[in-house]
């Protein structure tokens, strides 16, 4: 199983990004989908994720301002992000939930210039 993520980039403070992160490897059914973030000196933490049946959960810090949704038939789960903050910088990864099992993709590094 593998995830690629990618979108992040630098952006000014009250902007937009939008990360994807592919799937390839596994089936996409019955999986959660999940966007960690982990800012420096910081441990990583949920921002967002969405289950299998499409129900979504936030982070309170993002809460309003990032939307987390997938599309079964590519595979992919995205991540749109609006009015970007500085303490929104950080590396994101997205996360794979299979049953027991789980998987990590490589990070997109996202940041956020005041």
């Amino acid at each position: 199983v593998q995830l690629q993520a990618s979108g992040g980039g630098l952006v000014q403070a009250g902007g937009c990004l939008k990360l994807s992160c592919a799937v390839s490897g596994s089936i996409f059914s019955f999986v959660s989908l999940g966007w960690y973030r982990q800012a420096p000196g910081q441990e990583r933490e949920l921002a967002a994720l969405i289950t299998s049946g499409g129900s979504a959960v936030y982070a309170d810090s993002v809460k309003g301002r990032f939307t987390i949704s997938k599309d079964d038939a590519k595979k992919t789960v995205y991540l749109q992000m609006s009015s970007l903050k500085p303490d929104d910088t950080a590396v994101y990864y997205c996360k794979l939930y299979r049953g027991s099992a789980t998987y990590w993709g490589q990070g997109t590094e996202v940041t956020v210039s005041s």
